[in-house]
């Protein structure tokens, strides 16, 4: 399994939110590319980034900081947030995005996710936020009636990279990841699956690596940052 660690961007800082909450937003450095380095330096294979912003503007915002990250990082990355068009899309992959993560899109243009993922294999990933099993958009701000595993599955033949699953209620509060549902989720589609949401400790980490269903990865953020959960030692787990 893949450990990504978790850049948010928000006003061209690294944060975390609690809830997806914008206004509970805590502050963890002002030098983004730096933060990503800093991750490659201690042998993450890979970095996950969201514009925050960009998440609820519905177009790019803090692209200034994400291309200071790609300019300064050999590993690849992916971003979330804002990327609501083939241009967009097309934008990023040809600034050195290895994927681009398409959530709102998935829920209201389901087409441009099809058009995106054949027209660049491998590079286009669907996020899939849930509360209660049900998707929202638009940055978590508007909640739907679409059921999250029957959103995963209309993308089962699209040709989607992977689905990084987060359970929002779980995001940014230390409290776990959803495993039951991620497992389900997994279980339910032959696409990859990317744990996000809540991952805060070791025992997280091998709660999802044993959970019985095939996970690429999982995220993390806040535990990384505020220190409880040990970067080196969680690489080691993944790759146990």
């Amino acid at each position: 399994m893949i450990l990504y660690p978790a850049i948010d961007l928000k006003d061209g800082q690294c944060v975390r939110l609690l809830r997806g909450e914008m206004d509970a937003a805590t502050v963890f450095s002002d030098d983004p590319a730096a933060q990503a380095k800093s991750f490659q330096d201690a042998g993450c294979e890979w970095v996950h980034l969201v514009d925050l912003n960009g998440a609820f503007a519905g177009e790019p915002v803090n692209a200034a900081a994400v291309e200071s990250i790609l300019q300064t990082i050999d590993v690849p990355a992916q971003l979330g947030g804002g990327i609501r068009d083939m241009a967009t899309i097309e934008t990023w992959l040809s600034k050195g995005l290895a994927r681009v993560i398409l959530g709102t899109v998935a829920v209201e243009n389901p087409g441009l996710v099809r058009e995106a993922a054949k027209a660049f294999p491998g590079k286009v990933a669907v996020g899939i936020d849930a509360r209660k099993g049900m998707v929202a958009t638009k940055g978590w701000a508007e909640e739907t009636d679409v059921n999250a595993t029957d959103l995963a599955k209309s993308f089962e033949d699209a040709g989607v990279a992977a689905i990084i699953y987060t359970d929002i209620n779980r995001d940014g509060a230390m409290q776990g990841p959803n495993i039951d549902e991620t497992a389900a989720l997994a279980h339910a589609v032959s696409i990859p699956v990317i744990a996000s949401g809540g991952v805060s400790s070791l025992d997280d980490l091998k709660a999802l690596k044993s959970c019985g269903a095939p996970l690429n990865g999982a995220i993390s953020g806040r535990a990384l940052y505020d220190g409880a959960l040990d970067l080196s030692a969680a690489l080691a787990v993944m790759k146990a």
